[in-house]
């Protein structure tokens, strides 16, 4: 409205400044005050020009800032919308986490049982590992003793030889040891025949015996010896009543392996020679540790 009015003011200034063209004397002297506010008017008019265009500008940047403001508050949305979605994610990840931490609480707790049990466990396997030990030492004692006992049985050593012939054995001008040429037994191949000499093959105690014949015209005198150790003796002295004498001896030797066990004819003396009567045996009665 207003601006319409400054439009008409300036069409009638312009008419007054056509007229005054003609009648410019008469009309200054006539209308002083109409020209003066014509030049107002004319101001008030650039004025208005310019604020017009401030307007205009002002309109313009307040239609972009409104514009400016509506993208903006689309953005604010959005970013509201993400950050619900943020936080709605934040809660479930919160949520999960808290599960999580119970789940681990949870496993630790069963961690901490399975580690005692596990102790126990091992503490119980520790005892029944030492109880085994035990075990298995007594029961590679009993195999051992079991062994032995079996050795013990097959361990079988029996023998009797007689010296063979028929005639007198002796004198002899030094000790002799008697050959029994003859053998009657000999389990474990523990008495050689070629020697007259029986070896020990085991660790034990052992049974011995020595019989003889001879005439009354000598002295007979066997000795059983042990390595070189004399053991027991059996003998006889001639008389003029008796015409012939039987003797014998026995004993018990416990002997170690390679020991060596035989009969000497003393010097001097002699015995009768026969697969029957002189003779010389022995057996293992038990087997002892070395």
């Amino acid at each position: 409205m207003n601006s319409t009015c400054l439009w008409v003011l300036l069409l009638l200034c312009g008419l007054t400044s056509a007229e005054v063209g003609e009648n410019v004397v008469e009309t200054r002297s006539c209308f002083p005050d109409m020209c003066d506010l014509l030049r107002e008017f004319g101001s008030m008019a650039d004025k208005l020009k310019v604020m017009e265009t401030r307007l205009q500008d002002s309109e313009s940047r307040l239609q972009n800032s409104e514009t400016g403001l509506k993208m903006t508050k689309t953005r604010l949305k959005m970013t509201e919308t993400r950050l619900q979605d943020s936080e709605t994610r934040l809660k479930m990840t919160e949520t999960r986490l808290q599960d999580s931490e119970t789940g681990l609480k949870m496993t630790e707790t069963r961690l901490k049982m399975t580690e005692t049990r596990l102790q126990d466990s091992e503490s119980r396997l520790e005892v029944s590992e030492a109880r085994l030990k035990i075990g298995e030492t007594r029961l590679s004692d009993s195999e051992h003793q079991i062994l032995d006992l079996k050795s013990k049985e097959r361990t079988k050593v029996i023998f009797s030889a007689a010296i063979g012939g028929s005639a007198d054995v002796g004198p002899f001008n030094t000790d002799t040891t008697l050959v029994y040429r003859t053998v009657i037994t000999n389990i474990g191949n523990a008495y050689n025949a070629a020697t007259g000499i029986f070896t020990a093959p085991v660790a034990g105690v052992y049974y011995f015996t020595i019989f003889c014949h001879s005439g009354g015209d000598h002295i007979t005198s066997l000795r059983l010896y042990k390595n070189s150790e004399m053991m027991v003796v059996t003998q006889d002295y001639p008389t003029e009543t008796d015409q012939a004498d039987n003797g014998g001896n026995a004993v018990f030797l416990q002997l170690q392996p390679g020991d060596h066990v035989y009969v000497v004819l003393a010097v001097n003396t002699y015995v009768w020679g026969n697969n029957y009567i002189t003779t010389f045996s022995g057996s293992l009665v038990t087997q002892c540790e070395n």
